[in-house]
């Protein structure tokens, strides 16, 4: 008896790693064609001189006094503006998490909105309240647009989604008669939550940390915009150097710079993560909301509700009511501008980038869910060697590598058979899916290992093929997870802006590049066209996440 256990756990353990190596393949094949390829290439390109390697150029460009200034200012700022989102965003995820109001479904996709929008869009609108002739310089005499104050407030304002819904879509789930344990047993409130709840968050609360720091470290148009000559991030300075200054070599070591250092970020981020993941007892989101009780419950939902109305809704009103402020008054005349093409911009009418956007968006979804959920299938046992943690960071990279060197290196690198597709509609897709994929892993995985791992074991010693015990066991509790992922990946495309510019055709335009090209022509037409593109980029983001918001609703009956 013991010989035939013996005989059949070596059998289970190599069935379950060539599931995992399975499951590994469709993402390394992915990541390695068309984000390690294309980058390589445009590092090549700079670096390599006559067929020789300068590899001495780095030490050069690290020798500058201003790119040391700006490696320190995109160290710095990041790590603040992580910081100021944490701080701002958990109270949140914390009301939507565990109180059921009124306009909650509504209130949750009006916070993903500012996500989608297109960087230089959010520099714009925080422009028009903190600068010159701003809300606030009108209101008050207070200008903000000459500190770093106004970046970081843009920062938060367009991560605050990530927060909310990765720690608060964990939190929804986590069951909450283990925190009354505690306080039946004596813990204060404050200590229940810090022994209890708090551990049991820590996976979530560190991958959005990391999200939102890499987002914020290769912060591209709000600091272009609100930093002047004053602010510029390692992102900027790879656009300057590559589009003004046309320094290949430079831009190609400050790659590099940023390449080593969000894999650095990732790996000790892997190491203390996986430390902290346990087993957690999940149960049915509707079940742990309720109303706000007491005076203490109220206030606090009462101040989530007051930062949400002036971070986030306050620049969207600005967005909406300059998209209506035309010279002859308020009414429709740049939307109706929308419908004719200028052929000094685009080859189309403006307002097809909105069904061009929605395209690739769904496309972009289904890759990115498709190459996500895999990884994240693959990373869900915690007993796993260096190969598969190395994995787990590299799924991460694209976040933190410049998006101008994406598109660049698509241009370069996806240019012979068999991958010649630029003139082909995926390539838009393909890039958009790049950043889409890692929000899917991140979302899904902290759910995924926090499923008991006995159920899976109890499931495969009853005979269970792996697809079988994924589909039996991990789906049910994972398809929640999962919705939040499609919904992270749908807006994740339909804001991508920095690969996209390079790569969309003039007669494809996303909403995006639309609206940056607008913004990039002097004149009260162009300006306010780019206001109506950003407000109609808000509304048909808002309505994908409200639908996707009762979807789950919906569904939520089936855990």
């Amino acid at each position: 008896m013991d010989l035939a256990r013996t005989e059949v756990a070596p059998r289970g353990s190599r069935r379950r790693s060539a599931a995992r190596l399975g499951l590994m393949a469709v993402p390394v094949a992915f990541f390695a064609v068309f984000f390690a390829y294309p980058v390589a290439a445009i590092v090549g390109r700079g670096l390599k001189v006559d067929g020789a390697w300068r590899f001495g150029r780095i030490g050069d460009v690290l020798a500058q006094s201003d790119i040391r200034h700006v490696l320190w200012f995109t160290t710095w700022q990041a790590l603040a503006s992580t910081a100021l989102t944490l701080l701002i965003a958990l109270p949140g995820a914390y009301v939507f998490a565990r109180f059921d109001f009124r306009g909650k479904q509504i209130l949750r996709a009006v916070v993903t909105v500012p996500f989608v929008l297109p960087t230089v869009v959010v520099g714009t609108a925080f422009l028009a309240l903190v600068g010159r002739g701003g809300l606030l310089d009108q209101l008050w005499g207070v200008r903000l647009d000459t500190t770093v104050w106004a970046i970081l407030l843009a920062h938060v304002f367009f991560n605050y989604a990530v927060v909310v819904r990765t720690v608060g879509g964990l939190w929804s789930q986590l069951d909450p008669r283990q925190e009354e344990a505690a306080r039946m047993l004596g813990a204060s409130r404050f200590a229940a939550w810090r022994k209890v709840t708090l551990p049991a968050l820590s996976p979530a609360v560190a991958a959005a940390a990391l999200m939102v720091f890499l987002f914020t470290f290769t912060s591209f148009g709000v600091v272009q915009i609100l930093g002047g000559p004053t602010f510029s991030t390692l992102e900027v300075e790879i656009y300057r150097q590559t589009s003004e200054i046309f320094d290949l070599a430079t831009a190609a070591v400050l790659t590099i710079i940023q390449f080593v250092a969000v894999g650095a970020i990732l790996a000790v981020h892997a190491r203390t993560v996986r430390r902290r993941e346990t087993a957690l007892r999940l149960v049915a989101p509707e079940t742990t909301a309720r109303r706000p009780r007491g005076a203490g419950q109220r206030t606090l939902l009462a101040g989530v509700l007051a930062s949400i109305l002036i971070l986030l809704v306050l620049p969207l009103g600005v967005l909406v009511q300059r998209s209506f402020d035309t010279p002859g008054g308020y009414g429709f005349a740049y939307y109706k501008a929308l419908t004719s093409a200028d052929g000094g911009i685009f080859l189309v009418a403006p307002i097809e980038a909105i069904g061009n956007s929605l395209e690739y968006a769904f496309a972009a979804t289904a890759i990115a869910v498709l190459i996500g959920g895999l990884a994240a299938a693959a990373l869900t046992r915690r007993d796993t060697g260096r190969l598969v943690r190395g994995f787990d960071a590299l799924l991460m990279l694209p976040l933190g590598v410049s998006a101008v060197t994406v598109g660049f290196g698509f241009l370069i690198a996806l240019d012979k058979p068999p991958l010649d597709l630029r003139a082909s509609w995926i390539l838009v897709p393909l890039a958009q899916a790049l950043v889409g994929a890692p929000f899917v892993v991140r979302t899904m995985l902290p759910v995924l290992r926090a499923v008991d791992g006995r159920l899976r074991e109890a499931a495969a010693v009853l005979g269970a093929s792996p697809w079988r015990v994924w589909r039996e066991v991990d789906l049910p509790m994972v398809r929640r997870a999962l919705l939040i992922a499609a919904g992270f990946a749908f807006a994740v495309s339909l804001g991508e802006f920095g690969a996209t510019v390079f790569i969309a055709r003039p007669d494809n335009p996303t909403l995006p590049v639309a609206v940056a090209r607008l913004l990039g022509r002097a004149g009260d037409l162009n300006y306010g066209q780019a206001m109506a593109l950003s407000t109609i980029l808000m509304v048909v983001c808002a309505v994908a996440l409200l639908l996707l918001e009762r979807v789950r609703t919906d569904r939520t009956g089936e855990f």
